[in-house]
């Protein structure tokens, strides 16, 4: 049985790898998500990054001469205008021909300098800043004028300070920062690639060989239906793995470029092997799983167009399910361990949270196994009834 079944297997990997249409159809998926991600990424820091050769300008109403000074040093360029322009001036705020307007209110210093002592009802002097947050340039320098306004209120009244002299405020350890942006993205992006390359694979390797006449030949040779399906689905696993696993890879090279500027935040160091083994087996099941029901599905179909059609609705299913990772951490109830492709995502989801339980993950990976298994006995089933392969 065991030669029979790697017969098969070296069949299904001589009909792929000898046939540049199926490994162009592997490697295309992962090529153009690295060059749609690279591209984003680009796409996304030039526009909303501000033009590093642009000198801001603000146009100010009143503004006192001390605070120009400091807004000068800023590199900011200083536009007196009257009280009057500020309307034209927000105008060219909106359409993006001027930075920002600052409108300080008459005698400013005097009464800032009168703000302690003020009857209660008055007022503290207020001063308006106008910005386009569309406008990157335009949102540097409001964030800019912030500072320079904040810092000069603590100077001139400083009834206290905050974290002054602390080197961090922020509680949260790096690694925790990791594993949360990591675990709300990587389950649903893993199901998605190993879904596309089950989904690449089976229909052509079922549907495509009755549309062919080829799964006759098969079938009459004196090998059994049971270590067909098996040569078929094990197959049909490596190469979807592979497929996978060069997704994967094409995603993981392009994320720096897709998420720069966030490399202070996201380490992929803080797994260890231990993570990285139940994660293999979790997708060592997930696709065993997977090839069986894209398999199945696809022996009932009478060609490839129509087994690529059958499928879809399975890749739904299998995309709503990846997102299910992106709410909240891993499930803690191991009965929800026994429900197939969710069981998946809430290993997955835990592991790379850091946050996962053995036992569970092991529930997860056995019952799956077990889902496959029975899978593959249906596929044998099918190879079994005349009806279903010879069907016109």
């Amino acid at each position: 049985m065991k030669n029979n079944v790697m017969t098969v297997m070296k069949k299904e990997f001589a009909r792929f790898f000898g046939d540049r249409r199926m490994i162009l159809m592997m490697l295309m998926p992962g090529v153009l998500i690295y060059l749609i991600y690279t591209f984003m990424g680009s796409a996304l820091t030039s526009m909303y990054a501000p033009d590093e050769e642009h000198i801001p300008a603000a146009y100010v109403v009143n503004m006192p001469e001390d605070i120009a000074q400091i807004t000068r040093m800023r590199g900011i360029e200083i536009h007196v205008i009257s009280e009057n322009e500020v309307d034209g001036i927000k105008y060219m705020v909106t359409s993006k021909e001027a930075d920002i307007c600052a409108v300080f209110p008459p005698d400013f210093i005097g009464r800032m300098n009168g703000y302690v002592t003020r009857p209660p009802s008055e007022a503290a002097p207020n001063v308006e800043v106008y910005f386009n947050s569309v406008e990157p340039n335009s949102q540097s320098a409001y964030m800019n004028m912030l500072s320079i306004l904040d810092e000069y209120k603590s100077s001139i009244v400083n009834l206290f300070d905050v974290n002054k002299g602390v080197a961090s405020v922020d509680l949260a350890a790096k690694e925790d920062v990791s594993a949360s942006i990591i675990s709300s993205l990587m389950p649903m992006l893993l199901m998605i690639f190993l879904c596309s390359g089950c989904m690449g694979l089976a229909p052509d390797a079922i549907a495509g060989e009755k549309e062919r006449g080829t799964i006759a030949t098969l079938l009459v040779t004196p090998l059994k239906r049971s270590e067909l399906a098996g040569g078929k689905i094990l197959s049909l696993a490596i190469l979807s793995f592979l497929s996978g696993l060069i997704t994967a890879g094409a995603t993981i090279l392009s994320l720096p470029k897709l998420m720069e500027g966030a490399e202070d935040y996201i380490d992929a160091g803080i797994y260890g092997a231990t993570d990285y083994l139940l994660l293999a087996l979790v997708i060592l099941s997930t696709i065993l799983l997977l090839v069986a029901l894209f398999s199945i599905i696809s022996a009932f179909a009478k060609s490839v167009k129509e087994a690529n059609t059958a499928v879809v609705p399975l890749m739904i299913v299998v995309m709503l399910v990846g997102v299910s990772g992106m709410f909240g951490g891993a499930q803690k109830d191991t009965a929800l361990y026994f429900i197939p492709l969710y069981s998946s995502v809430q290993c997955m989801s835990g592991i790379f949270s850091l946050n996962y339980d053995s036992v569970n993950i092991a529930v997860s990976c056995v019952s799956t196994f077990v889902y496959a298994i029975i899978g593959g006995v249906a596929l044998t089933r099918m190879f079994n009834s005349e009806k279903v392969m010879f069907s016109k």
